[in-house]
């Protein structure tokens, strides 16, 4: 299980995964968030290119399948994060991803790109917030090169930590279990975003 960072820009989790195609062969099966598939061409698009609908179920049985699957636990959320809070994760509570790798008993490995933050200018916003909120719609203030959407020039090099192996599962201990995969995932996450 391949657990990226998730930039404004989003493509860096794409170069990653074609740096896993072109280094073992395979290509990451992407959770995306469900409002790409209900924008009509781009839910195609991203169905063509390998995103599936985020789901438990998407995910375990993808990863029985024996592929590899690829999950930003802070979505797009975490994509809106102000410039105040760059090269950081916004995962919150979330442990969907832990679950995943704990009950499919898949090796957790964290990816980030951290000079993705610095391709866009995410400005905090109370409408931003509210209306994601509300609605997971994002509605971002964002700039890029001066005053335009055009990205920055930024040398993009993705970063891997080595793998979280879970433990056997233990219904009785799950809880306890899931709280040592997220915090081993955050600390090396956070550890790949001060990379330069």
């Amino acid at each position: 299980l391949l657990v990226v960072h998730h930039s404004f820009a989003t493509y860096d989790g794409f170069l990653i995964g074609g740096a896993i195609f072109e280094q073992l062969g395979r290509l990451p099966v992407g959770l995306g968030d469900d409002r790409i598939f209900q924008l009509g061409r781009l839910g195609e698009w991203a169905r063509a290119i390998g995103l599936v609908p985020a789901s438990p179920d998407a995910g375990e049985q993808a990863l029985r399948a024996g592929q590899l699957v690829a999950v930003a636990p802070g979505g797009m959320w975490e994509a809106l994060r102000p410039r105040g809070e760059r090269r950081t994760s916004r995962w919150g509570e979330r442990r969907g991803f832990a679950r995943l790798a704990l009950r499919a008993g898949a090796p957790i490995v964290v990816a980030a790109c951290p000079a993705a933050d610095d391709l866009f200018t995410v400005y905090p916003s109370r409408l931003t917030d509210a209306v994601y909120q509300r609605s997971h719609w994002p509605i971002p203030f964002v700039r890029g090169r001066g005053p335009t959407l055009i990205p920055r020039p930024v040398k993009l090099t993705g970063y891997y930590a080595p793998a979280i192996v879970p433990p056997v599962y233990d219904p009785a201990r799950e809880d306890e279990q899931l709280d040592a995969l997220v915090a081993e995932a955050k600390v090396r996450m956070a550890g790949l975003l001060q990379r330069k």
